[in-house]
């Protein structure tokens, strides 16, 4: 396996396709770099460099104790994209993985960035605070941490349905249930837990404020995760100059359901 060890002695697992204009995916909870198969396939078959890698504690990379947080999610990308010397990368982050990518320009710049794409986003503030109302309450995502104390296999199993729309006629083979759910539970139940506090907690106003390269914001506006409302549409609003494209109907795993779309939206912002 390629694997990238850190400074703090984590082993972070990349897949690295194709040649071209290098294109870094960041995944979402609980999955990890396999989701993107679809948009990586597609890129690299059409000129691109496409990589991903598994977050630290999911997939195949190591599961430490620490480190669930999100500078360090961001500095695991910054040694990614030194290790590999990308330039002229495109970052692109779906739900929790929105936020390190953002996070990584606050914190490194954007020396090597030539764009940035957020998916269903948590950006700029999921869960709900004092100067954030709208946010979703934090007692949902205690009730999540306890689900998956009390049986994770299925309460993700269960989660399949709001994350796919199932509730809401979208169609998703068994299959990918299936892979969805065997994803997530090679990930270390610590680093599961922990990101829903780093995801539902971390505030990422300042971050936007920040980003200063070409940036596309999509969400779909059924999203029964991350609701765009108070997600996609506010990112769009405080990123200086960006694009916001909202898939009428989709689901949160739009990835899957409206793959095809998502795969040419992104080629054309590639092609700018």
């Amino acid at each position: 396996m390629t694997t990238l060890v850190t400074r703090d002695g984590t082993s972070i697992y990349y897949k690295d396709w194709g040649s071209g204009k290098p294109v870094l995916f960041s995944h979402g909870w609980p999955l990890d770099a396999d989701m993107w198969d679809s948009q990586m396939e597609f890129l690299a078959s059409r000129g691109y460099r496409a990589i991903a890698f598994d977050r630290r504690g999911f997939g195949r990379s190591s599961q430490p104790w620490t480190g669930y947080d999100y500078d360090t999610f961001a500095d695991d990308i910054a040694q990614l994209i030194e290790h590999l010397d990308l330039r002229e990368v495109t970052l692109v982050g779906f739900s929790m993985g929105g936020g390190d990518v953002s996070r990584y320009i606050a914190r490194h710049g954007s020396e090597r960035v030539a764009g940035l794409v957020l998916l269903g986003a948590v950006t700029p503030v999921f869960g709900k605070r004092e100067d954030n109302p709208e946010g979703v309450d934090l007692s949902v995502f205690e009730g999540i941490r306890a689900g998956l104390r009390a049986d994770r296999a299925q309460f993700i199993a269960d989660f399949a349905t709001p994350f796919y729309g199932l509730n809401h006629g979208q169609q998703v083979s068994q299959g990918v249930q299936t892979q969805t759910l065997n994803i997530a539970l090679m990930a270390s139940i610590k680093g599961t837990l922990d990101c829903v506090t780093a995801f539902s907690e971390t505030d990422f106003r300042p971050d936007m404020a920040r980003i200063d390269v070409p940036t596309l914001v999509i969400h779909g506006d059924d999203d029964q995760i991350v609701p765009f409302e108070t997600t996609g549409k506010q990112a769009a609003e405080l990123i200086r100059g960006a694009e916001l494209k909202v898939y009428a109907g989709a689901p949160h795993g739009f990835a899957v359901t409206h793959a095809q779309q998502l795969n040419e939206d992104l080629l054309a912002f590639l092609q700018k």
